[in-house]
């Protein structure tokens, strides 16, 4: 399922990772590199197993703990909700 950041959330580049203001509570947090990459892959339109697929190819990291750092990942953006998915458009 498709990921957008929260209107109310900035996305910064720093040389080699992300950081996301919450514009609501004056936070930041950072995201490491790994982090950046499946971030950036979902704001794209990437899924997860497609995520999943390719840091497992590019990365020295199993299948399952690709899937599983991408879904904590998912979660924990949405948990601290700096990210939503976006509306199903009307038909």
């Amino acid at each position: 399922m498709p990921l957008q950041l929260r209107a109310d959330v900035t996305l910064c580049e720093t040389t080699d990772a992300l950081v996301l203001l919450d514009g609501r509570r004056g936070r930041y947090w950072q995201l490491n590199g790994t982090a950046a990459t499946i971030l950036r892959a979902l704001l794209a339109g990437a899924t997860p197993e497609q995520i999943s697929a390719d840091l497992s190819r590019k990365q020295p990291v199993t299948p399952d703990q690709a899937t599983r750092d991408t879904t904590a990942l998912i979660d924990q953006l949405l948990k601290a909700r700096l990210a939503e998915h976006p509306p199903h458009p009307a038909r």
